[in-house]
């Protein structure tokens, strides 16, 4: 099993970037799949999640509105749509899969999550 996240760089504020998360050995639409990010000194937060069934979107506060998790099964991706983006948001992103937890009603913690992938780092310049 392979999480393969991907899409990070360097970024103006106010800028957008798409992170993708692809799977092998593993299919995506059976998984609550979920964004995670980690600056430095800080602890690992949840930003996006999408659940198992893909009824259930949740974003983290400091995101709603600027980002936008998607699924594509055919492609056994998830994207994270990113637009917006403030120097805050600056980090270190993962993805993760949930083989138990559904993804509802929240992202869960990072201890819900079985699979994760190396990170995408993502740098925003003010």
């Amino acid at each position: 099993v392979q999480l393969q996240a991907s899409g990070g760089g360097l970024v103006q504020a106010g800028g957008s970037l798409r992170l993708s998360c692809a799977a092998s050995g593993l299919t995506l639409s059976y998984h609550a799949i979920g964004w995670f990010r980690q600056a430095p000194g800080k602890e690992r937060e949840g930003v996006s999640s999408i659940s198992r069934s893909g009824g259930t979107l949740y974003y983290a506060d400091s995101v709603k509105g600027r980002f936008t998790i998607s699924r594509d099964n055919a492609k056994n991706t998830v994207y994270l749509q990113m637009n917006s983006l403030k120097p805050e948001d600056a980090a270190v992103y993962y993805c993760a899969a949930s083989q138990y937890y559904s993804g509802s009603p929240d992202i869960g913690g990072p201890n819900e999550y079985d699979y994760w992938g190396q990170g995408t780092q993502v740098t925003v310049s003010s």
